[in-house]
């Protein structure tokens, strides 16, 4: 399969969120509205990144930082490219975006019973967390 890995740009956004949709496991919120991710996308430039066949959005990582830690958000591939090795390639270039700002730890968030995600991220050697709970609140 031949695909394009590049720079997530604002125009990508109804592509982007189309597949987050389409997608069990992805849990989507608020701050995934339009004005939000392109704000986000200002704040990091370099760090998220799509993959396109033919034209079509086929996969996403969006990825930034707080200047101390990397946090990756909505990695997302379509199902017919699953298992093609482009998950592990978006997340690479996501890694080496914020290895090269200076960040050394990164986190996920992967919904609690998004179970394939959960097998994902250990296949790829990611450490599961029990010692910190999540806690967020709306603004």
């Amino acid at each position: 399969m031949a695909f394009e890995i590049r720079i997530m740009q604002k125009s990508d956004y109804e592509g982007a969120v189309s597949l987050w949709r389409s997608l069990p496991g992805l849990g989507l919120s608020g701050a995934d509205n339009e004005d939000q991710i392109h704000h986000f996308l200002e704040m990091n430039p370099d760090t998220c990144f799509v993959a396109v066949d033919q034209g079509r959005l086929i996969g996403t990582v969006v990825g930034g930082n707080d200047g101390r830690r990397g946090y990756i958000y909505h990695l997302a591939v379509a199902p017919a490219f699953q298992r093609s090795g482009l998950g592990r390639e978006l997340v690479s270039r996501c890694l080496n975006a914020l290895k090269n700002a200076g960040l050394q730890k990164c986190h996920i968030f992967v919904i609690a019973d998004n179970e394939e995600g959960k097998k994902f991220w250990d296949r790829i050697g990611w450490v599961r967390r029990d010692d910190i709970l999540v806690m967020s609140k709306d603004l």
